[in-house]
């Protein structure tokens, strides 16, 4: 009794150990961004996402683990040539993502290796179309390019290429010195050219200081004649209104009789200092029969005064 015990306690160990293996080997967790590519009987059966799943046991395989990750291959260097047959070493960096695990497995045998490869001839060709400078100045273009035909080749595999980007392109030694020869060279005529920008445009300042000076001075001496002649000519007005205020204030007083008899005081004593002035002058003097007479020389004034007003 105890051996038969013993046995059945075995056989029931066995098949616990069995139905253990069997759950184990018949579920599988697929993490997140991975993709399980199973296989029945040696040929493929399905694609299992991320989460849970339940495999026939001993008779499902999983063949195949993809990553569904943006992934970077480093692409080594090599050498290219130039639409100007300039020899240069070139290389990059990939970035591609699978996006179908079934073509991906069964569509090439090594997609990193088979996309590494495409990349290189790709680039090697791209580079071919264009001349040194256009590489350094249009590095953006040639990426774009190198993709566009990237993508292109490597849809049955089931692979995008995201983006590649150059790295380091580096010419022959004696191209380097060439070029640094020639940024030397853009160097130096920059700064000629600046240089005599800026004796010319201090030319060009002095000329027009010198010219603004002119223009102020000759402006200054307009407006200084144009004063002048205004003071001048106010002047004279002033002179003539104060002549002609003069005059109208003698014309006044002279229609009253003080007036009269003053006009004919100051004629007497003008003509007075008039034959003494040419008594001085001359020692012939001639003078009118009544010509000492003072009152003779009042009344020949008076006379014509009044012939005057008449007038």
């Amino acid at each position: 009794m105890d051996f038969i015990f013993d046995y059945l306690l075995r056989i029931e160990v066995f098949i616990l150990v069995l139905v253990i293996v069997i759950l184990k080997s018949s579920v599988i967790f697929v993490p997140q961004n991975r993709a399980y590519l199973i296989e029945r009987f040696g040929k493929y059966q399905s694609t299992r996402e991320a989460g849970l799943n339940f495999l026939f046991p001993f008779i499902d395989r999983i063949a195949a683990d993809r990553s569904l990750k943006e992934q970077a291959v480093d692409v080594p260097s090599q050498s290219a040539i130039t639409k100007d047959n300039i020899s240069l070493s070139v290389d990059g960096v990939l970035y591609f993502r699978v996006l179908d695990p079934y073509k991906a497995t069964y569509g090439v045998d090594d997609y990193v290796f088979a996309v590494t490869q495409l990349s290189q001839t790709t680039m090697r060709s791209e580079l071919g179309k264009m001349e040194l400078d256009k590489t350094f100045e249009e590095r953006d273009v040639l990426n774009t390019n190198i993709v566009a035909s990237i993508n292109e080749a490597s849809g049955p595999w089931g692979i995008q290429v995201l983006r590649y980007e150059i790295k380091d392109i580096v010419p022959p030694q004696t191209v380097m010195e060439a070029m640094e020869t020639q940024m030397k060279a853009e160097r130096v005529k920059r700064a000629q050219i600046l240089e005599s920008e800026g004796d010319r445009q201090a030319a060009i300042n002095v000329a027009e200081g010198q010219k603004r000076s002119v223009v102020l001075q000759a402006e200054a001496e307009k407006e200084e004649q144009v004063l002048r002649a205004e003071g001048e000519a106010q002047a004279i007005i002033a002179v003539a209104n104060a002549q002609a205020e003069a005059l109208h204030t003698i014309g006044v007083a002279a229609n009253t009789e003080e007036g009269q008899k003053a006009i004919q005081l100051d004629l007497a004593t003008k003509a007075i200092e008039a034959k003494a002035a040419i008594a001085k002058e001359s020692s012939v003097i001639l003078l009118p029969e009544n010509g000492t007479d003072t009152a003779s020389i009042v009344a020949q004034a008076t006379t014509i005064i009044n012939s005057l007003s008449k007038g």
